[in-house]
């Protein structure tokens, strides 16, 4: 027994090393990410006065039809390094008053870059998004200056930066850039292009959206904290839940919805490419009772996480440009932290980067049950596409946040002498270049 347990271990402990290599490829395209660039896109988003989803699309200068104009003509400069993969334009949808935070019609637009994937066998896609409209304190108030710069300005950066370093890329599967309009009005945009992606059937495997990543100071104490970026995500998947709930309970997979699993695969791959950057994983569809657009694509089952701040200043969200108390209110660009917003895109790079260069996930991964013993045996089928140089069979006890153990296999099957009792276990591929697929927990065999 103790042969076979080295036999089991040696290949973990060796390939382990090989797991914190780095791509170069991806250690470039994170390096580039640029602290002014995101800086000149904010205030570039501060100009146009206000970018309330209400207010004008005609107007050059202002207004979310100006702003919505400027993004789409950055993504038009930055689709010419793509080959011609990258596919830019808006989605558009004329919405009609609905009595709620819509009390006139109004032209919706999604501006949206789409970088197809260079293997057309492969339909996995990863979007990564930031909302573009801006508030104050009236929800509806769509005329008076609405800076917007972190809520959602740096969001939005943060999706315009990544498209200027990753149209560069080849990757086999397919990157979507999307800036969200309506967020403040009920997430009416992000819910838009959710509707479509389903109603096609598209494959969206991770969605990144970024909501206010930029600020580091607590409004009430003053504290600071410049080196965490949360991420906010489901344990339970929410389409079909009272038909999946006893399943669920059956095996213990109360913390294992495929949000979950996105979240821990982005703080590996954010903590490993940017330095000083602490990934915190909250086990909450979003913040207490609130909700953001990455919650349009969750409702439809695609696996979804919101990216924010550690602190949430209140002092510069939802609030009037104005000087209280000698207490500047209103959400400026002079706020931003831009060497923490740095960071937090970079993490988007990184795992984007990794997701769309890994091959696809591997197919039908089950857990043999025929038997009661201490050990599990798992088994599964190559990824759709891509070829894998094998298989990372990940392991973690039941109330660790984290994946603590991994084996290396290039088979198609393993037996591992640990309880399923104790234990909760998945696979990923790896590609030749070490990139991770994201991991799938084995089902129970039939």
């Amino acid at each position: 027994m103790k042969y076979f347990l080295l036999l089991m271990l040696f290949p973990c402990i060796i390939f382990s090393q090989a797991r914190l290599k780095k791509d170069d490829e991806i250690t470039k395209y994170v390096s580039e990410v640029n602290a002014d660039s995101l800086k000149s896109y904010i205030n570039k988003l501060v100009s146009f006065h206000t970018r309330h989803t209400l207010s004008t699309v005609d107007d050059q200068n202002k207004g979310i039809g100006a702003a919505r104009n400027w993004v789409l003509k950055k993504f038009k400069q930055y689709s010419k390094n793509s080959g011609g993969r990258m596919e830019v334009y808006l989605q558009q949808q004329d919405l009609q008053p609905d009595g709620k935070r819509v009390d006139q019609g109004v032209n919706l637009g999604n501006p949206i870059a789409y970088l197809k994937g260079t293997d057309l066998n492969d339909k996995r896609i990863f979007l990564i998004s930031g909302h573009l409209d801006s508030r104050v304190t009236d929800i509806m108030n769509r005329t008076s200056f609405a800076p917007g710069a972190n809520d959602d300005g740096s969001g939005v950066s943060a999706v315009i930066e990544a498209a200027r370093i990753l149209s560069k890329s080849s990757f086999p599967a397919t990157i979507i850039f999307v800036a969200f309009s309506g967020e403040e009005q009920s997430l009416l945009g992000s819910k838009m292009l959710a509707e479509k992606a389903k109603k096609e059937g598209l494959q969206i495997e991770a969605v990144l959206n970024n909501d206010m990543i930029g600020n580091v100071k607590a409004g009430e104490t003053g504290e600071t904290n410049d080196r965490t970026l949360r991420v906010f995500s489901e344990g339970l998947p929410y389409p079909d839940i009272d038909k999946k709930a006893m399943a669920i309970r059956n095996i213990g997979l109360e913390n294992d919805g495929d949000s979950r699993q996105l979240a821990r695969y982005i703080k590996e791959i954010a903590e490993k490419y940017v330095k000083k950057l602490d990934v915190k994983l909250i086990y909450r569809n979003d913040r207490f009772l609130r909700g953001g657009d990455h919650s349009s694509f969750v409702n439809y089952g695609f696996p979804s996480v919101r990216l924010t701040e550690y602190y949430e200043n209140y002092n510069h969200q939802h609030q009037d440009v104005r000087t209280e108390k000698n207490i500047q209110y209103g959400d400026l660009p002079e706020f931003i932290d831009h060497d923490y917003l740095k960071k937090n895109v970079a993490a988007n790079v990184a795992v984007l980067a990794n997701l769309a260069k890994s091959t696809s996930k591997p197919e039908n991964v089950e857990v043999e049950v025929k038997e009661l013993t201490n050990s599990t045996t798992l088994h599964w089928k190559k990824p759709k596409s891509g070829t894998p140089a094998g298989y990372f069979v990940l392991i973690r006890e039941t109330d660790s946040p984290v994946w603590q153990k991994e084996i290396f296999t290039t088979q198609l099957s393993i037996k591992i002498p640990l309880s399923k009792d104790n234990y909760i276990f998945a696979v990923q591929a790896v590609s030749n270049t070490g990139n991770l697929s994201l991991p799938v927990i084995p089902s129970i065999a039939k």
